[in-house]
């Protein structure tokens, strides 16, 4: 092969070869320039703080994470002295667990679950030490065998009512301090100002919130304290508003009217239809409906009648209005007709 043609092919690989290269370059920056969907990844576990004993308190850390999570999620393990054989402890999914009697001479685990708009991601702590007999024993202060709780709705205006829980070594009094915590956290939980007693009614600057109490128990020998699960998030009173009316058909029968109506309300109750039949230069006439079921919350209904004389010839305007318990009125819808 001559010189020229060797030189000649050569030219050619290198300049295929360096097509190539391009293109490798052209597609890894093609999706190089797209975002890889990734749930979070954890980096560090989970940790848990607080003194092994019954009737004492324990907190989780959240643990390091890859993928930048946007909410976190609890859930409380009781396993064996060696950490194995775990199982789920039922209502613990706060960011905080009180020990109590079932978990003495057990381990405590927390699972830990890191959400993202791309996935989920759970991961546990080490076992804590095998979990002590609360302080003191049956002659001391007392111990909380059984969390405190609370009932009643988490919305503006309600009552909260707290139970206190149980407890060992005789309790002779409980003193209730309610809390304001933020709706992811319970770790942010500040005292409320004045709310000591066992119950609680609900604020507007409440709203957003989670709460939950801390239950106090006294004897002889001392103090001890004990808190509730978190209470669901804060809700604000929706206030009431008018119902609303609109006619969907009319018809006559000979002298009676047939209409058909379509009712709104936010109350759920049944409603006080007003009919009234008028005319220019003449005294009106108005009916007065109860609905048999209450719209829930729209509902459409047909009521009938007869028109007193004056208003059975001529030009007769209907008028609909719609009246909820509270005595708050719709607009009226009209139809007009020519008798």
């Amino acid at each position: 092969m001559s010189g020229h043609s060797r030189k000649k092919r050569s030219g050619g690989i290198i300049a295929a070869l360096a097509a190539a290269a391009l293109l490798v370059i052209s597609i890894g920056a093609g999706t190089g320039s797209a975002a890889i969907a990734a749930a979070p990844a954890n980096t560090e576990l989970p940790k848990i703080s607080g003194t092994p004993k019954v009737g004492q308190t324990l907190t989780a850390s959240d643990g390091k994470w890859a993928n930048a999570p946007t909410s976190f999620s609890y859930l409380w393990l009781r396993c064996q002295k060696n950490g194995n054989n775990c199982s789920t402890i039922p209502t613990a999914t706060a960011k905080t667990y009180v020990l109590v009697a079932a978990d003495e001479k057990q381990t405590i685990r927390v699972r830990v679950t890191a959400t993202n708009a791309d996935g989920s991601t759970p991961a546990e702590s080490k076992q804590t030490g095998a979990i002590g007999a609360a302080s003191g024993g049956g002659a001391g202060v007392p111990a909380n065998t059984s969390a405190p709780t609370i009932t009643g709705l988490a919305k503006v205006g309600q009552t909260l009512v707290a139970t206190e829980g149980k407890w060992s070594n005789r309790p002779t009094g409980y003193t209730f301090a309610w809390q304001r915590c933020s709706s992811t956290d319970a770790a942010s939980c500040v005292n409320i100002a004045g709310a000591t007693k066992k119950n609680y009614t609900v604020t507007a600057a409440l709203v957003g919130n989670r709460l939950r109490v801390t239950v106090t128990a006294k004897n002889a020998k001392g103090t001890a304290s004990a808190t509730s699960a978190l209470t669901a998030v804060v809700a604000a009173v929706v206030k009431n508003q008018r119902p609303t009316i609109a006619i969907l058909s009319t018809r006559f029968v000979g002298p009676t009217i047939f209409v058909r109506f379509r009712v709104c309300d936010d109350s759920r109750k049944n409603l006080t239809i007003l009919a009234t039949d008028s005319r220019p230069g003449v005294a009106s006439y108005t009916r007065r409906f109860t609905t048999l079921v209450a719209p829930k919350p729209c509902g459409a209904y047909t009521r009938h009648w007869t028109p007193v004389a004056r208003f059975r010839h001529g030009k007769v305007t209907v008028s609909l209005r719609a009246r909820d318990k509270s005595g708050l009125t719709s607009l009226a819808a009209r139809r007009t007709f020519n008798r």
